[in-house]
C-alpha cells in the first residue's frame, strides 16, 4: 500500500529531511518537498535522485505564506501525511531575533495543522528536540521527563509547537501526530551523496570538527572544561542521521497503520548513550587519522552539562533502535566533508 501513499516533507531538502526523504522513497512512499532553500540547496535533489533513483517532487516555497499553503493542499488533497521538519534552528540567532523564530517556527506550524484539520483524517510528525528537557534532574532522559523553561527562543518554539499540536490533538481526533524529541544528529549518507551542508560557521560540534580537520577552521573550540563529567566536557547523545531517518518511517507507519495508543505521542531519538565532547574529539581523530587542534575555553551561557536519552520507549513501541556506533556516524561525516572540499 505504500506506494499509494503521498507524503508531503517540509524542509525535505535540511540535514535530517533530506535523509528522511531517502528512507521515505526506500519504503516505497511517494515524497513531496517543500523548502524555501533558506538553508538548503537545490543540488541536494540531486544526491536524494543519485541515491533512490527516483527524483521527489519539489516545491519552492515559504510556509509563512498562509495563501500558498492553502493553495498546495487544494492542489494535493491526496497528502496521507505530513513530516515537518522547516524551522529555523541556531540557538543564538533566536536569542537576537525571537520574533524571527517565533513566525517561523509558530506560524508555520498553525498553517499546516490547520489545513490537516480540514481534511478530516491525517498523520503528521513533528520535529522536537530534546532541548525541552533542559538540564534533566535524571539521566537518562526519559518521556515522563519534565519539560524544564526553555533558555532560548528556538528552544521554547519546540516547546510551544508540542503544546500547539497536543491541544489540536484533543479535539480534532481525526488528525494523529507524533513528536519526535531528537538528540544530536551528526553522519552523512553512506553513499556520501548527501550529509549537513551548515551555511557560514557551524553551530553544531560535528561540522566544526570536520571543517577543523580539512584546515577550514583553525582550531576548534571546546566550550567548558570544568563540568562534573568524567573528563570536564559537556556530554551528549550523538545519533546518526540515517538511524533518525529511520525513526520518522517506523513513526509515520504507526499512524498509517493505525498502531498508536493515543492519536498525540512522543518519542525520544537518540541512542542512550552520552558522549563527551573529548571523547567525540578521539573519535573523529581515530576514524580520520588526523591530529584535531583545539582549546578548551570558558562554558557558553545557557549550555547543560549532560543530555543522553532513555530510548526504551522508541524500542518498545515503535521497534526502532540506533544501529550506528559514534566512530560510523564520525567516519561518514568525514567522508562527507572530504568530498565537499574535493
Amino acid at each position: 500500500m505504500a506506494e499509494k501513499k503521498k507524503i508531503l516533507v517540509t524542509g525535505g531538502l535540511g540535514f535530517i529531511g533530506s535523509h528522511t526523504v531517502v528512507e521515505l522513497q526506500h519504503e516505497g512512499f511517494e515524497v513531496v518537498i517543500i523548502d524555501n532553500l533558506s538553508n538548503s540547496s537545490l543540488e541536494v535533489l540531486e544526491g536524494i535522485t543519485r541515491i533512490t533513483g527516483k527524483t521527489p517532487a519539489f516545491e519552492k516555497m515559504d510556509l509563512r505564506d498562509k495563501a500558498a499553503v492553502s493553495a498546495f493542499f487544494a492542489n494535493h488533497p491526496d497528502v496521507s501525511g505530513v513530516i515537518h521538519f522547516a524551522a529555523s534552528k541556531a540557538v543564538g540567532e533566536s536569542v537576537e531575533q525571537p520574533l524571527l523564530y517565533y513566525e517561523n517556527n509558530i506560524n508555520t506550524l498553525i498553517y499546516i495543522l490547520q489545513e490537516l484539520r480540514d481534511k478530516g483524517e491525517s498523520c503528521f510528525i513533528f520535529s522536537s528536540s530534546c532541548t525541552v528537557y533542559g538540564q534533566a534532574d535524571e539521566l537518562p532522559i526519559t518521556e515522563s521527563a519534565p519539560v524544564k523553561k526553555a533558555e532560548s527562543p528556538y528552544g521554547n518554539t519546540k516547546q510551544i509547537g508540542e503544546e500547539i499540536i497536543a491541544d489540536t490533538c484533543n479535539v480534532h481526533h481525526g488528525l494523529k501526530a507524533i513528536s519526535l524529541r531528537y538528540f544530536n544528529p551528526i553522519g552523512a549518507h553512506p553513499t556520501v551523496e548527501i550529509g549537513e551542508l551548515p551555511l557560514g560557521v557551524p553551530q553544531n560540534l560535528v561540522p566544526f570538527i570536520t571543517q577543523t580537520g580539512a584546515g577550514v577552521r583553525k582550531e576548534l573550540s571546546v566550550f567548558g572544561g570544568d563540568y562534573p563529567t568524567p573528563d570536564g566536557t559537556g556530554i551528549r547523545d550523538y545519533i546518526h542521521v540515517v538511524d533518525l531517518a529511520k525513526a520518522h518511517v517506523v513513526a509515520l507507519q504507526r499512524l498509517l497503520h493505525g498502531d498508536n495508543k493515543e492519536n498525540y505521542e512522543v518519542f525520544n531519538v537518540g541512542t542512550g548513550t552520552g558522549s563527551s565532547v573529548l571523547e567525540v574529539i578521539k573519535s573523529f581523530e581515530s576514524v580520520s587519522g588526523e591530529k584535531l587542534h583545539y582549546k578548551i575555553v570558558d562554558r557558553r551561557p545557557g549550555d547543560i552539562t549532560a543530555a543522553y536519552a532513555d530510548t526504551t520507549k522508541a524500542n518498545r513501541e515503535l521497534g526502532w533502535e540506533a544501529k550506528s556506533t559514534l566512530d560510523e556516524a564520525m567516519r561518514s561525516a568525514w567522508a562527507w566533508e572530504k568530498k565537499i572540499r574535493s
